[in-house]
């Protein structure tokens, strides 16, 4: 066994441990090939950060918001000349196929570039007065410090989302990734600070969920964080939540899903096939955004399900730096979570797909499979027809390869459906029908939706986030984001050299409310 290097979490400008113990981020399509060694923080590693990212804050947010900008800039410059190797650091630590990271760092730079021109725009505005000879103003200004904890399944798009417009409002951060994918934050993070981000306005955490928690409520009791983003499971996300609830403070939670796709009986199939083999298999199903329920109208269901089990059968799935569908899950601990998702799989569901279910091995062989299964953590796919609305498989999130299949009969059924599980991320309907497409978007409780289109894919300048147990209606990316790291500040100037009271000292012009119009203007006989 070879490691690549050992990290520590970098506070300030110091690489620092404080006795978390270590974490062996491996290669999860190479398991004996370990990235790195981390050395995790205990929970004192992230208050320790946060003290420190709230002394560099104040100079920060000193800097002027066109300067930051730049400085934003340079980083997407940065990323932009470092993206193949950024990529290939992405498949080798999470085994996401080299074309998809490629996709994910291209988001970062995409992000860069929006909030490049967001440095000159960070408006106010000029409210006029109810009192003469007084003005009033409006600012934004920044929260102080964001604690930012992020899966690693989008290592470095997800956290640049938080990051970007964190620090461009003048923001520090305290950034506290997913411990498998310590590499790929680490070199996030280098990109930053040589972008011209200083070390202690970015501060990098590496410890487990526990002594996070118990970190981010020692530091959130200290008022040393002032804002928490966090993306992960609804269940942790509820914890954190809570947490910042007791502390006044309201987090930007982005959670899981369980996304519909509808087919109509209208809708193009090869096109709705298509969409539905990226969003339910790409990155092994692995996204917040994957779908979840395919719900296809009774007309269609036999001939669709017919046409998708033959294209899932013909994906190519296995060594991520090959052209995949998708190739190993994340972790071992998402392995054993999926080996409990199938083990719900029940008499009445009909299982398609692949020649297994379950890892993929000699034992449990996949059809022209690339590599070998053997070194890694890779699975069946799984396409589970008769799912029914009180399946685990329907109401949970499964995270991994598996989708499953209802029907319906009126688009009504299909939104109810769809609206089942209680989540509000992403949803898709394929259709040719203009009303129908308008009367799903009004009926369906996610954030996102998409006609024609899968459940998976989002753009930089759009706002990102759901609803329900998907979140809590805040929102990533875009001018959206912005509300989430700034306070609206107001300031009222009066110049008049007395004391104006509001609602009292204000000059009124009282109408004459008994007067009514001539009987001859208005046409009476």
């Amino acid at each position: 066994m070879s490691v690549q290097s050992t990290l520590s979490s970098v506070i300030g400008p110091a690489d620092t441990a404080d006795g978390g113990g270590e974490y062996l981020s491996r290669n999860p399509a190479n398991l004996d090939d370990v990235v790195a060694r981390v050395r995790l923080g205990g929970p004192g590693a992230l208050p320790a950060a946060a003290e420190r990212a709230q002394r560099a804050q104040r100079e920060w947010a000193q800097v002027p918001a066109p300067v930051r900008g730049r400085v934003i800039a340079g980083m997407g410059r940065l990323v932009e000349a470092n993206k193949e190797s950024l990529a290939r650091l992405v498949t080798r630590e999470i085994g996401k196929p080299y074309t998809e990271a490629l996709g994910e760092v291209q988001e970062i730079i995409d992000t860069c570039d929006f909030f490049l021109g967001e440095g000159r725009r960070l408006y106010g505005q000029t409210v006029p007065s109810e009192m003469p000879d007084k003005q009033l103003f409006t600012f934004r200004v920044p929260v102080g410090v964001a604690a930012v904890i992020t899966a690693g399944n989008f290592p470095v798009a997800v956290p640049s989302w938080y990051m970007v417009p964190a620090l461009l409002c003048g923001n520090a951060v305290v950034w506290k990734p997913a411990e498998y994918a310590a590499a790929t934050a680490r070199a996030l993070s280098e990109l930053a600070w040589r972008a011209g981000v200083p070390r202690g306005v970015l501060n990098l955490v590496y410890a487990d969920g526990e002594d996070t928690f118990a970190g981010l409520d020692a530091a959130l009791s200290a008022g040393t964080v002032h804002k928490v983003g966090f993306t992960g499971s609804s269940a942790v996300g509820a914890r954190v939540g809570e947490l910042c609830g007791r502390h006044l403070q309201s987090p930007c939670l982005e959670l899981g899903g369980k996304n519909p796709m509808v087919v109509a009986p209208d809708a193009d199939l090869d096109l709705a096939v298509e969409g539905a083999l990226f969003s339910g298999w790409g990155t092994a199903g692995q996204r917040c955004t994957s779908l979840g329920n395919l719900i296809v109208h009774r007309d269609v269901h036999g001939e669709f399900v017919r046409r998708l089990d033959d294209a899932l059968r013909s994906a190519a799935i296995g060594d991520p730096t090959g052209d995949v569908l998708y190739g190993p899950l994340l972790d071992q601990k998402f392995a054993d979570n999926f080996e409990s998702i199938l083990d719900t799989v029940a008499a009445h569901h009909t299982a398609l797909g692949s020649d297994g279910v379950g890892r993929i091995g000699d034992s449990a062989p996949r059809k022209g499979f690339q590599g070998d299964p053997s070194t890694g953590l890779y699975y069946h796919p799984v396409l589970l027809d008769g799912v029914r609305p009180d399946d685990h498989v329907f109401r949970q999130e499964t995270f991994g390869p598996i989708v499953g299949v209802t029907t319906y009969e009126t688009l009504d059924e299909a939104i109810e459906l769809g609206n089942a599980p209680g989540y509000g991320l992403s949803a898709a309907i394929y259709t040719t029908d203009p009303a129908t497409a308008f009367r799903f978007r009004q009926g369906i409780g996610a954030g996102m939706v998409s006609v024609n289109n899968s459940t998976s894919g989002a753009e930089a300048h759009l706002p990102f986030g759901g609803n329900g147990r998907s979140g809590n209606g805040s929102r990533q990316s875009g001018i959206w984001v912005l509300d989430q790291f700034t306070r609206w500040q107001s300031l009222n100037w009066d110049f008049s050299g007395k004391l104006q009271k509001a609602q009292m000292d204000v000059a009124t012009v009282e109408p004459e409310l008994d007067y009514r119009l001539p009987a001859e203007l208005g046409g009476d006989r």
